[in-house]
């Protein structure tokens, strides 16, 4: 089985949502992440590069690494809890 690396599989998101319609793209982030995070990254991004528009470049990799990093804080949270309600089906 072939197994992709997370630098694999992040390489096809972004090939995937590069292609996609404007629509497209705007439907997924509002199914996803919502308005409100929607609205909340837009303006934490608008104040982080206001800030020091020289490192535009910086600032945007720390933004697609603040993404992943709440998406996989996002995923152990609901594990954790999925996990308790587990043990008590064998109880």
């Amino acid at each position: 089985m072939d197994m992709k690396t997370k630098k694999d599989l992040a390489v096809d998101f972004i090939n995937t949502i590069r292609t996609m319609e404007p629509s497209a793209l705007n439907a997924l982030i509002v199914k996803e992440a919502g308005e409100e995070l929607a609205q909340f990254f837009l303006n934490y991004s608008a104040n982080l590069i206001s800030k020091d528009p020289s490192r535009v470049l910086e600032n945007t990799s720390s933004l697609m690494l603040m993404g992943y990093l709440i998406r996989t804080y996002e995923e152990k949270n609901t594990q954790a809890k999925q996990g308790n309600f587990q043990s008590y089906a064998f109880a």
